[in-house]
């Protein structure tokens, strides 16, 4: 079964074709990060904008680089939550219509799950059920994947989103956005014991992160070395700031670990490219006997294939819509972020 999907939850606009949730026949992202950097960040309006002029485009080569026609399409899957609602509606409407004229079924899927599901594209063994953390821009959540349309939310920031809270860290330093490629070069560089920061870690909960108090504690560290004169050191203060992040992520794996059943471990969404956060991982799965499934780089950010996958496992749980499908900026459905 073919399934070509749209992503455009952001500032990627993306179209893919994947074939039995698994095989990966073509995968276009068109990104915006050079407009967004003049900004310091995504601008939602004109994010949509740049959606709707990119929309097109990226469906056509999808379909070139397949080597197939839409004829050769059997179903057409789309982001439909959660994101920016702007983002959102330009791939909604573009797949609504595109299903709509060519008789074929729409399935909608959550943004969240298909992080997920970009790791069957990378480990054709993997299978529920398994233990995600799922670290990105706007969301950072871990979740018990018990199949594939069943999960179950078991922690998540209280606050801020990890990709958001790199962002703003890499700001302070004087990094452009998005900060995260490069806050993870610099913190290979810096001392990690040079600035004491609290951990993202929720004190009064096993499995909850908290970014917001991490945050506020670079930018007052900031200000007091302007107030002093003094410079601050881009490597040390990254590498502190990732070391801060690792040790939370470290303690809230090893509690799920510990309290779930699954032996298996899956990192997903964009920052989970991090080389630090893998580390991390790598060595809480070493100590506790569980298997890791890293995505690879490529598919850690938004792209389309990661939406096919899912949404081949949606049409097989009977996860259809029809042409009143709309797009909805939070996640009412499988569990709430």
């Amino acid at each position: 079964m073919k399934i070509l999907a749209f992503e455009s939850s952001c500032d990627e606009t993306a179209a893919a074709v994947v074939e039995d949730g698994r095989k990966i026949c073509s995968d276009i992202v068109l990104s915006q990060i050079d407009i967004h950097h003049r900004y310091g960040g995504v601008v939602p309006e004109i994010a949509s904008r740049a959606h709707t002029e990119a929309i097109c485009t990226v469906y056509e080569r999808a379909l070139s680089d397949a080597g197939l026609t839409i004829a050769d399409v059997d179903a057409i899957g789309v982001t439909n939550r959660p994101g920016l609602i702007g983002a959102l509606l330009v791939g909604v409407n573009f797949a609504k219509s595109l299903a709509f004229a060519n008789g074929l079924p729409l399935i909608p899927v959550n943004h969240i799950e298909g992080h997920i599901a970009a790791l069957y594209l990378a480990h054709p063994e993997l299978e529920p059920p398994f233990l995600a953390l799922i670290m990105s821009g706007g969301h950072t959540s871990l979740v018990e994947v018990k199949g594939y349309t069943a999960f179950s939310l078991v922690g998540a920031t209280r606050d801020d989103a990890a990709g958001e809270a790199f962002d703003k860290a890499g700001r302070i330093i004087g990094i452009g956005y998005p900060g995260g490629k490069e806050m993870d070069r610099l913190a290979h560089l810096g001392n990690a014991d040079a600035i004491p920061l609290p951990s993202a870690a929720i004190r009064d909960h096993d499995y909850d992160f908290t970014f917001s108090g991490l945050k506020t504690a670079v930018i007052n560290y900031a200000h007091n070395k302007k107030q002093l004169g003094e410079e601050i050191c881009p490597e040390d203060l990254a590498a502190s700031f990732t070391a801060a992040v690792c040790r939370g992520i470290e303690s809230r794996l090893k509690n799920a670990l510990a309290a779930f059943p699954h032996r298996k471990l899956v990192l997903a969404g964009g920052v989970a490219a991090n080389s630090h956060i893998r580390k991390t991982a790598e060595q809480v799965c070493s100590s506790c006997g569980a298997s890791l499934f890293l995505p690879p780089v490529s598919l850690c950010g938004d792209n389309g294939a990661m939406i096919a996958a899912q949404a081949y496992y949606n049409f097989k749980a009977g996860i259809t819509a029809d042409e009143s499908l709309n797009a909805s900026a939070t996640s009412p459905f499988s569990f709430k972020f």
